[in-house]
């Protein structure tokens, strides 16, 4: 059985994530508490399942939040497939849904400020995120994409059972659109050449032939991208044999459209023949997702 434990702060998209997880062909179940789930394990209409996702958060009490990570571990033991997915968003966002859905915040009975009940659940969450095999800040994508990089990475059977269930992606972004949290190394190429400044090459992306050709011609290019390159080739096995289900990899220019997406695309096109199925891309600036 493929289990998802899908928790995180409230209003970061957990319930779509269910949703989106229960039209790929889980079964679903939402606000349980953890103490709950052992229990449920072995009842046999659940043991007959091949695709499990949870969601648990803060409704089930703060007792629960603190036994998820013990009760994963015994978990695991009989289900080494079980991951936890957390999702958050920065407080901004977190609020703005809020006042756009007028919903009332899980823990309003004990601030009853909208910005205080947000920073307590962060604090109390604070732990649970560390453990998580797969953060995702939500703060800058809609459900659309949520649901995207959900089914890219958590509805997918490897065609080859014999290889670790473990998903790289390579993500493209701009930094003056602010970097991603959720990721698990950030490269910087700034540094590299830009055909921002060149007037016929401005319009284009990192994909086009025009700015493919045009970086190709500096030999800095070709450094950098043999050097990110060089660097997850040596400590990928590392990362995979330490339990490292989901490993994001994102390379940042100024706007994420030209230097970051050829270098984004250059690794993915490497990984993927020794990984297929398993290396996804996406150009966050782009808002493209491809396996």
């Amino acid at each position: 059985m493929q289990i998802a434990i899908i928790s995180g702060m409230s209003g970061a998209g957990k319930s779509y994530a269910l949703q989106t997880l229960e039209d790929t062909g889980y079964y679903c179940i939402d606000n349980l508490p953890s103490q709950l789930i052992e229990d449920l394990l072995k009842t046999p209409q659940i043991m007959r399942l091949t695709h499990l996702a949870i969601g648990l958060d803060i409704r089930g009490g703060k007792n629960s939040l603190l036994e998820i990570p013990p009760t994963l571990d015994r978990i695991r033991q009989t289900y080494p497939n079980t991951k936890l997915v957390y999702l958050f968003a920065r407080q901004a966002v977190i609020r703005k849904r809020y006042n756009e859905t007028r919903r009332r915040h899980p823990l309003a009975d004990e601030e009853q400020q909208l910005e205080k009940a947000i920073q307590l659940e962060q604090t109390l969450l604070a732990d649970l995120a560390q453990y998580a095999d797969w953060r995702l800040d939500t703060s800058q994508i809609n459900v659309y994409e949520l649901g995207r990089l959900l089914k890219a990475r958590l509805a997918h059977q490897l065609a080859d059972q014999t290889l670790k269930p473990f998903s790289l992606m390579f993500q493209s972004f701009g930094f003056k659109h602010e970097s991603p949290s959720d990721s698990d190394f950030i490269f910087d190429v700034r540094c590299l050449p830009n055909p921002h400044w060149v007037p016929e090459l401005r319009a284009l992306t990192g994909q086009d032939t025009g700015i493919i050709e045009w970086l190709e011609q500096h030999e800095r290019v070709h450094a950098m991208n043999a050097a990110i390159r060089d660097f997850m080739a040596l400590w990928l096995h590392d990362l995979v044999e330490n339990q490292r289900a989901y490993l994001t990899v994102s390379i940042g220019c100024t706007g994420g459209r030209h230097r970051s997406v050829y270098i984004a695309q250059q690794l993915y096109q490497h990984f993927r023949q020794q990984y297929p199925g398993q290396t996804l891309i996406r150009h966050r600036e782009l808002n493209e997702l491809h396996s």
